[in-house]
């Protein structure tokens, strides 16, 4: 038993527990998605978390260095630090320019 005046003696296993998060990583295509919620150990960068996700062995055209990366749809670094709860997103390069797309739309409504 402890009394109030001794100081709190620390174990080893009190110092080395880590606390654990819960975090989904999302990679999609139109007809199809990736999607997977793990638990790991805190803190762990979002470039750690992709690696541990599986992501990138089964969908192989991940380049890290070139794909966009975001938590909740706001960018992110690679290095960021994830929270509970976070949704990492890895974002495909876009197939069409979205304002050419809609110049021509307006264009062949003028027809």
């Amino acid at each position: 038993m402890r009394l109030n005046n001794e100081p709190r003696r620390f174990t080893v296993s009190d110092t080395e527990k880590k606390e654990k998060i819960v975090v989904e990583v999302v990679y999609a295509y139109p007809e199809k998605y990736f999607l997977k919620k793990i638990e790991l150990e805190n803190p762990i960068s979002i470039q750690n978390v992709i690696l541990q996700s599986g992501v990138l062995q089964k969908y192989t055209e991940i380049d890290l260095r070139e794909n966009k990366i975001g938590i909740f749809s706001r960018p992110a670094k690679l290095t960021d630090l994830v929270e509970n709860g976070d949704r990492i997103e890895i974002y495909r390069s876009l197939v069409a320019d979205p304002k050419e797309i809609r110049r021509k739309r307006a264009e062949q409504q003028k027809k």
